[in-house]
């Protein structure tokens, strides 16, 4: 846990006691800080209290006592509305930060590397911190992808966090800057936090704030909004800037062609890396994630053979085309994490013979702008709140079958993979929508999912890259 020295003595205020607002709050009681902490669940509330977290009303207190508030990404302080307690710190003047911002007060000798994108930014943060320690970096990764930014180890001079950013985070990151500042990529989400895609694009270009040369922006250009983005940085001149893409040969940057990665930081074009062989890396989707995470490690001075070979054995994270298990012939794809068209999308462009499950809670827009993967559908399998709506978009397009839940579609499709014995068949979890009509969250959907793959005859845990005999 990290020290949170500078705020020794101050009287704080920690709005959310999730995950990162928990540890925030114990973060800043163990350095010394006047903690009271508040979250509007009172299951929340009484776990903090019997972790010796104080809790109090924050709705109720003297907030001209208080000289921070810690909010979690979470709870929203400007729109559709502010949060009550978040109103009362901005009437009384009171700066409200994240945990984040915590980490980079506190941590002042460390490098940081930020990644941001609408999609795509937990495999760049995961695969960066692989390469990384692949090359004998001390480094660590959190933020975002699931470890509280203050859980993480202290660093000195030397260390490098690798930080995930979503567009909340930022907004409440006042004062890091980033060593490297990554923008994969940015389509329409979170519009009602961000008071419309103008909000939600400048959050995202926080990223970048105050860098100056020698830091480094990679950034995506295979968007309008990146281009434009990329365009900006390269007219200020004011850091590196490092152009990536995923299906376009570029002047310089890093870019991928046909599975094939060329580095030309330089302006001179080099065959760097085979990502075709990269099982955990399938897909033009993770194509950009890797040579985004190839062009920070060359900023971050890890030789282009060592990113290769680290590449080559990353494990994928769990929930992400995560290849959980084999059955007759059968592989077992958890895409839990995709709770949306736009990530289905990039899971049913990587293969060819899919008996898809999807549903849940849908989420606006449904699944029409997945037609042109219909024909490499050979049946859906579809479950929970979304299932009639889906079946309405598939009905005469794709054969389906209204399951209802995980356990009978994953079943069933299976047994239609195993008779039609179609070569490369995958039974692939990518939902398409959130899990809370069925399930607590993504998380505990594809965990389901592994574990209803393994309980079938014949199923083995798929191998994971560099570990023998090991699951995915």
């Amino acid at each position: 846990m990290i020290n949170l020295f500078p705020f020794s003595g101050y009287p704080v205020a920690v709005l959310g006691l999730g995950k990162s607002g928990l540890v925030a709050a114990q973060a800043l009681q163990k350095s010394g800080a006047k903690v009271q902490a508040w979250d509007d669940d009172d299951a929340r509330r009484r776990a903090a209290g019997a972790a010796g977290v104080p809790v109090a009303d924050l709705a109720a207190i003297d907030w001209r006592d208080i000289t921070t508030l810690v909010i979690s990404p979470g709870i929203p302080h400007t729109h559709p509305a502010p949060h009550k307690v978040a109103a009362l710190a901005k009437q009384h003047n009171v700066e409200i930060i994240g945990d984040i911002e915590l980490l980079a007060r506190a941590q002042i000798d460390a490098g940081y590397v930020g990644v941001t994108g609408t999609n795509g930014k937990s495999t760049t943060t995961a695969l960066l911190g692989h390469v990384l320690r692949g090359a004998g970096r001390d480094v660590q990764v959190g933020g975002n992808i699931g470890t509280p930014a203050l859980a993480l180890a202290s660093l000195g001079e030397g260390g490098v966090y690798v930080l995930e950013m979503s567009s909340y985070q930022l907004e409440i990151t006042i004062s890091i800057t980033f060593d490297v500042a990554i923008l994969l990529n940015v389509t329409p989400d979170h519009l009602d936090r961000h008071g419309g895609m103008d909000g939600y694009v400048a959050a995202k270009r926080r990223i970048f704030h105050r860098q100056t040369r020698p830091r480094a922006a990679v950034i995506g250009v295979d968007d309008d909004i990146c281009r434009r983005i990329h365009d900006d940085l390269v007219r200020a001149d004011d850091q590196i800037v490092i152009p990536i893409s995923a299906g376009r040969r570029l002047e310089r940057g890093v870019y991928v062609v046909d599975g094939e990665l060329f580095d030309a930081i330089d302006g001179r074009a080099t065959r760097a890396i085979d990502l075709r062989p990269v099982a955990t890396l399938p897909g033009a989707h993770n194509w950009q994630n890797a040579a985004a995470a190839y062009a920070a490690a060359r900023v971050l001075g890890v030789a282009p053979d060592a990113i290769a070979a680290a590449m080559a054995s990353y494990p994928g994270l769990p929930h992400r085309q995560e290849i959980v298990a084999r059955a007759g012939g059968v592989a077992f794809v958890n895409d839990s994490k995709a709770t949306n068209a736009d990530a289905t999308a990039k899971a049913l462009a990587c293969y060819d013979a899919i008996y898809w499950i999807a549903g849940g809670r849908a989420k606006e827009g449904g699944i029409a702008s997945l037609a042109p993967f219909f024909p490499r559908i050979r049946r859906a399998y579809l479950i929970g709140e979304a299932a009639a709506a889906f079946a309405a978009t598939l009905d005469g397009c794709v054969p389906y079958t209204r399951s209802g839940d995980l356990a009978r579609a994953t079943a069933a499709a299976h047994a239609d993979a195993v008779r039609e014995d179609t070569p490369g068949a995958v039974v692939l979890l990518s939902p398409a929508c959130a899990s809370f009509d069925q399930f607590a969250n993504f998380e505990a959907r594809g965990d389901a999912f592994r574990a209803l793959a393994l309980a079938l005859d014949g199923a083995a845990p798929a191998a994971r890259p560099g570990v023998a005999g090991g699951s995915a």
